[in-house]
């Protein structure tokens, strides 16, 4: 068994084991005709299911040709100019080649004795992050798996720097103020179109969905910054205190980007943390002609980015910046077998002290393999195609009878539904672009998302990939009608 082992011995099997994996992959998206094959769990799961892991085929070759079977065959590609879906992007080489190498030598970016090299790059990309966004000399941060770590990570920061600004304040008034009594207290203030993950990390950080509370958002889908004034008034006005404020920069349903500057300047006068959740917008950062939609987002004490997302990287590669790198001290913990108090004092870069993961890939290497090829102005011309690509998109849409759009994209999502002729009843309608939804993911000829606005159901185009085009929203759209219309058809026909 020692033959599978990766070193100075078995180099030769490794190169011809991952050319040939490499061969499949290749000659798999060479020939991707449509996004998936529309198989379904039922026909699937049972061929996983009955495959004996205690009995291995004890060959590359032949464990490849099973992973055909068992996924590639039916992978959704998200390279596929008719995948519309989620925020999932197609990957740019470059960073292809850096989860290769990384994957190899299997640096853990805690420590600086297991990534000598690798935890210089990650704090390279991390300033040069943090530049881009405009925070300031004393900024820091960390890569994360994604967008949900990025934001609980930023929210347990803000939580416990309002508990320690509130808790002097209070003592020095003469009035002690537990941690426990302070918790209950605290409100963190968000869009009603935000990542759910900002209620989740508020239940995980011991505050409670509760804490969290949802602003309106404007017809652009944009947070409300005048019932968030009054929300924050009556947050003191009730004795309780407003621990952040999070503001998005690319709402994961409308890519609408909150007022920035006006959160800002909220979240000073109320000396409330603000955090932007930019995991979907981050693309703008590099992008040469839209940077300014991100203008107020320097103003933030923490900031998301999920390179996944408008960078083009693969799974996983995201990040959490902060504009003062003190405040990171409140997810440090020094072990004495990892990360020893004396390790700071001498000055070694312990990724681990800003972290709340230990272990930890060394994603970053993707990011810089991308930045060394392409360079920044090529991530973001790509991420300016899509969004020209989601201006055409709406212009076709909302010219087209047969649906509806909701609002005007500002970065790449477009959100709208399927609305037949006639007087159809309104839970028919929603079913009508629900089925018309599934039929299509079943076929395999596209995949679309769907989501719920105002309680109504909706279908939405994520795009995300360059090579996607006018005509192939055109065909998604004929497709998604024809399968509403089918089903209309049919149920109409069984209630008369």
């Amino acid at each position: 068994m020692r033959s599978h082992l990766l070193n100075e011995t078995t180099a030769d099997l490794y190169r011809r084991s991952v050319t040939e994996g490499v061969a499949r992959v290749a000659a798999k998206l060479a020939t991707t005709e449509r996004p998936h094959t529309g198989i379904s769990v039922d026909e699937l799961a049972p061929v996983i299911n009955g495959i004996d892991l205690d009995r291995p085929l004890g060959d590359a070759a032949a464990v490849l040709d099973e992973l055909e079977e068992v996924y590639l065959r039916d992978a959704v590609y998200f390279h596929h100019p008719r995948y519309l879906g989620h925020l999932n992007c197609p990957v740019v080489i470059p960073a292809v080649l850096g989860e290769a190498v990384l994957a190899a030598v299997n640096s853990s970016l805690d420590t600086w004795d297991q990534s000598i090299g690798g935890t210089l790059i990650e704090r390279r990309l991390v300033d040069w992050t943090a530049q881009r966004i405009g925070l300031g000399p004393a900024a820091d941060g960390i890569f994360t798996s994604g967008g949900s770590q990025s934001n609980f990570h930023a929210l347990l920061l803000a939580r416990d720097e309002a508990c320690r600004l509130v808790m002097k304040k209070e003592l020095d008034a003469g009035r002690e103020l537990t941690k426990a009594e302070l918790l209950p207290k605290l409100r963190i203030f968000t869009s009603e179109a935000s990542h759910f993950s900002v209620k989740k990390s508020a239940a995980m950080l011991g505050l409670g969905y509760e804490a969290v509370i949802a602003v309106p958002v404007d017809r652009n889908r944009r947070m409300d910054t005048s019932v968030l004034a009054l929300e924050l008034e009556e947050c003191a006005a009730e004795g309780l205190f407003p621990m952040a404020v999070v503001a998005t920069a690319g709402t994961t349903d409308f890519g609408s980007i909150d007022p920035l500057p006006e959160i800002a300047r909220l979240a000073d006068e109320h000396s409330a943390w603000m955090h932007v959740d930019a995991a979907y917008g981050c693309g703008l950062l590099a992008s040469p002609t839209r940077r300014h939609l991100l203008d107020g987002i320097e103003r933030a004490d923490s900031v998301t980015v999920d390179y996944h997302k408008s960078f083009f990287q693969p799974v996983s590669s995201s990040a959490m910046l902060v504009r003062d790198r003190d405040t990171l001290k409140h997810a440090t913990y020094h072990a004495d077998y990892l990360n020893p108090r004396r390790m700071a004092e001498e000055r070694i870069p312990n990724q681990v002290d800003k972290s709340i993961q230990t272990t930890r890939r060394f994603d970053a290497l993707k990011l810089w393999m991308t930045l060394r090829v392409m360079g920044a102005d090529g991530i973001g011309s790509l991420f300016d195609e899509v969004i020209d690509l989601a201006a055409a998109g709406w212009d076709i849409i909302d010219a087209d009878p047969r649906f509806e759009v909701v609002v005007k994209p500002q970065i790449s999502t477009l959100v709208f539904r399927y609305v037949p002729e006639g007087d159809v009843p309104g839970e028919l309608v929603d079913e009508a672009n629900l089925h018309a939804r599934k039929a299509l993911f079943a076929s395999g000829e596209a995949v679309v998302a769907g989501t719920k606005v105002d309680g109504d159901q909706y279908l939405k185009f994520t795009l995300l990939n360059p090579q996607t085009t006018t005509a192939d929203i055109t065909a998604v759209l004929d497709l998604l009608a024809a399968h509403a219309e089918q089903f209309l058809g049919e149920s109409l026909a069984v209630h008369r």
